[in-house]
């Protein structure tokens, strides 16, 4: 039992599942796309829930948020299912699969078996693609992967149902409608004002002034909860920002990417020069990530090293403050 859906890797789980799962139904849009229309830029620091034993913190919005909002944008139509029991799951799995309907799923990667092991830690909101299965495996287009790949039934299944934060609850979406025409312009208009509100939000722990926020608490956390603690908590930012498929520096080349094919479709020259602003502001993130890593890995030999990298991250978070407010003014 076989969908003649097509495998296409991508940078992020949620948008490569999207921009998949949209042209095997007849829409053809990027992932870039995907990902500005849907708002997908996002920062925030949660102290007060705890992911892989560390504060959460996100360069993106709640899971299925890309997504549903990029549908809404186009007048797409997308069913959403979440489900008590491992059976009923698979049930309505198996029913799309026979009537050739590829199904998104949203899974903990922790179990995922063809995951290598330095990537497989607690985390609940990855997604993939059910194309197909067989009499022991499921057939899996995983966007992050180079190539399909498999799980049992019994693998999926836990993965699924996996527990803790964001547990998926067996949660499968896909499209059931699709306008002959959609409206991109407007879509993309849509999704930059979001992104710039929400980056500019006036909220201590959200946007520009949450990455603030952050590097004002990387300065207490040696004095507060020890170098170890302080080490795990600087990992978690940069595995969350590098390592689960953001295409590096927190998702700021994916949305320098969407820009430049903005500036094309809406014919404006001043996104253009933005998307290499922001092309630079990505690097500076990647360059934070590298520093921070060699503070936790012990490698570092500069004085003050936790000072030093909170000063980056102000900095960074004073040239996006600057960008968001002209990438506003640039589509007025």
């Amino acid at each position: 039992m076989q969908t003649n859906f097509t495998h296409h890797q991508s940078a992020h789980c949620e948008n490569g599942v999207a921009s998949n799962l949209l042209k095997f139904n007849g829409l053809n849009i990027s992932e870039p796309m995907v990902f500005g229309i849907g708002s997908g830029l996002f920062f925030v620091y949660l102290p007060f829930l705890k992911v892989n034993y560390a504060p959460a913190i996100s360069y993106r919005p709640l899971p299925g948020s890309i997504f549903n909002k990029l549908a809404k944008r186009l007048g797409l139509k997308i069913k959403r299912t979440k489900f008590s029991s491992e059976a009923n799951a698979a049930k309505a799995l198996d029913e799309n699969l026979k009537n050739n309907i590829p199904s998104g799923l949203q899974v903990g990667v922790y179990n995922l078996t063809y995951f290598p092991d330095e990537y497989r830690f607690h985390f609940n909101a990855h997604n993939l693609v059910v194309y197909g299965k067989t009499e022991t495996h499921y057939l899996i287009s995983d966007p992050v992967m180079e190539n399909v790949t498999t799980l049992t039934h019994e693998e999926l299944n836990k993965v699924r149902f996996a527990k803790g934060a964001f547990a998926p609850r067996g949660q499968m979406y896909y499209p059931i409608h699709i306008p002959q025409s959609v409206d991109l312009k407007g879509a993309i208009l849509k999704g930059i004002k979001n992104t710039c509100r929400d980056m500019l939000a006036p909220m201590p722990i959200i946007g520009v002034r949450g990455i603030r926020f952050v590097a004002n608490k990387i300065r207490k956390w040696p004095l507060q909860h020890g170098t170890k603690k302080a080490n795990h908590y600087l990992a978690q930012i940069v595995r969350m920002q590098e390592e689960i498929g953001t295409g590096g520096g927190g998702f700021r080349f994916i949305y320098a990417a969407f820009l430049q094919e903005a500036a094309v479709i809406l014919e404006n020259e001043k996104l253009k020069e933005l998307a290499a602003e922001m092309t630079i502001i990505g690097d500076l993130w990647r360059d934070f990530a590298v520093n921070a890593s060699r503070v936790y890995k012990n490698r570092s030999t500069q004085a003050d090293v936790y000072n030093t990298i909170a000063d980056e991250l102000l900095a960074i978070a004073d040239m996006e403050e600057v960008f968001f407010k002209k990438l506003k003014l640039a589509i007025k």
